[in-house]
């Protein structure tokens, strides 16, 4: 059975809750890439962080994940989008990123080469590598409908 899911506007209120996920979500790949320095993740998260830009990612009635789009012309892109442990590998990310391709635009991401289990994901979904560095993967995916 699939798991029902919604988005809302992320909050100032949030942001512990934002940082947290981040750091359950993320923190393996990026302590493979450059180590986590909890002072310095605190900032970059700070400086990104603006709360009309994110979307928190409710299901059964619980916040458990986060993602930002951004549109450009003929694509949006996500950036990021994160999943509490816990709630991976349920079919929600699989469900949010087919309804962004559904909506007749590309989706481009980036996902960071210590994490292949996303990557494996992406290219289910139909994503394709369109530039490498060392430590992300770039990819995009036409939609499923045309406009």
């Amino acid at each position: 059975m699939a798991v029902e899911w919604r988005l809302r506007p992320a909050k100032e209120a949030d942001r512990d809750f934002l940082f947290d996920l981040h750091r359950r979500a993320m923190r393996d790949y990026v302590e493979l890439l450059w180590g986590w320095d909890e002072v310095a993740q605190q900032r970059l998260f700070d400086e990104r962080f603006v709360s009309r830009q994110y979307q928190v990612i409710q299901a059964d009635g619980e916040d458990m994940g986060v993602l930002q789009l951004r549109d450009r012309p003929g694509e949006v892109v996500l950036d990021p989008i994160e999943l509490l442990p816990a709630w991976q590998g349920k079919g929600i990310g699989t469900a949010i990123i087919r309804s962004l391709l559904a909506q007749g635009k590309a989706v481009s991401l980036r996902v960071l080469t210590s994490n292949p289990r996303a990557a494996a994901l992406y290219e289910r979904l139909g994503f394709r590598t369109v530039r490498r560095t060392p430590e992300r993967l770039f990819m995009r995916a036409e939609p499923l409908t045309k406009p």
